[in-house]
């Protein structure tokens, strides 16, 4: 074989492979990731669990440093833009202080943080068998029952005055049991509109109240007929009637007072016995009106 023609093919090979080598060393330089510098932001978290209803305090709360694109919406980085704000959702421990879990600073205590506005709360008395038997909870949906006895109407009637109401609070529990145990209490706060608010009251006052409770999941509101007594003995079936009017009472006339009526005047005559003798006779001397007939 030609010495002439090896010496060219490797040279031509030798070639090959440094131009080989440099594209490798330039494609791998490109393909290398770009090292970033991270940057973080401090998070203001909760040291201890924060109930509802009550303020948060400086030693309830810690900060901690987390990557910026992590940070959460409605987040805090400043611990003095959390202290003194009334907690109105429950915050876990080590979970993110967020806006939405907590209300203005100066709002108040307790259950007044938690009422939207335009919403009012109202407390019905119940006992163990009205508030279903303990198990109303807060955060819970409720229809309302007022069994009373209409204006001009025999018979009592019950009737859903409010449906799909959420329960606020069980006697001054703002929260339910952490187990999910019934809270026994003879009061429970409502949530409800001003127009519901004074069904609410009026309800109270004039009846009796019945809690139902419902599913959360079921926000539907269905219109009800109400039932009155007669159906518990089958004497009628069906909605309830209409309040029956009762009629007015007709009023007394007095009886119409009659005159006297006076009887014909009768003449009146004078007699006179004269006896002659043995005989006697009478005779009629004059005639005169009786005395009825004066004046």
């Amino acid at each position: 074989m030609d010495r002439r023609f090896l010496t060219v093919l490797a040279m031509s090979l030798v070639l090959a492979l440094v131009v080989s080598a440099v594209f490798y060393q330039v494609s791998m330089r490109g393909a290398r990731p770009k090292t970033k510098q991270t940057q973080f932001r401090d998070l203001v978290m909760a040291a201890q669990p924060l109930p509802v209803g009550t303020t948060v305090r400086r030693e309830e709360l810690k900060v901690t440093k987390i990557p910026v694109d992590l940070f959460p919406r409605g987040g805090f980085s400043k611990v003095e833009e959390v202290i003194d704000r009334p907690v109105v959702s429950n915050v876990l421990l080590d979970e993110p202080v967020l806006e939405g879990r907590l209300a203005a600073r100066g709002s108040g205590l307790g259950l007044a943080p938690i009422i939207p506005a335009g919403m009012r709360a109202v407390s019905v008395r119940v006992n163990d068998v009205v508030g279903v038997a303990g198990f109303v909870l807060p955060g819970m949906r409720v229809d309302v029952l007022v069994t009373g006895r209409p204006p001009n109407f025999n018979g009592t009637i019950t009737t859903t005055a409010l449906q799909n109401i959420v329960v606020l609070s069980a006697g001054q529990v703002l929260q339910p049991e952490s187990r999910g145990q019934a809270i026994n209490t003879p009061v429970v706060t409502l949530l409800v509109t001003p127009e519901q608010a004074e069904i609410l009251t009026l309800a109270g006052s004039d009846g009796r109240i019945q809690l139902v409770l419902r599913n959360g999941s079921d926000q539907a509101s269905q219109k009800t007929p109400g039932r009155d007594t007669r159906e518990l003995y089958g004497l009628r079936t069906g909605a309830v009637d209409a309040p029956e009017k009762v009629a007015a009472p007709r009023p007394r006339l007095r009886p119409a007072v009659v005159p006297p009526v006076k009887a014909p005047e009768q003449p009146v005559s004078q007699e006179v016995v004269m006896i002659r003798g043995n005989l006697r006779t009478v005779e009629v001397v004059g005639v005169q009106k009786s005395p009825e007939g004066e004046n």
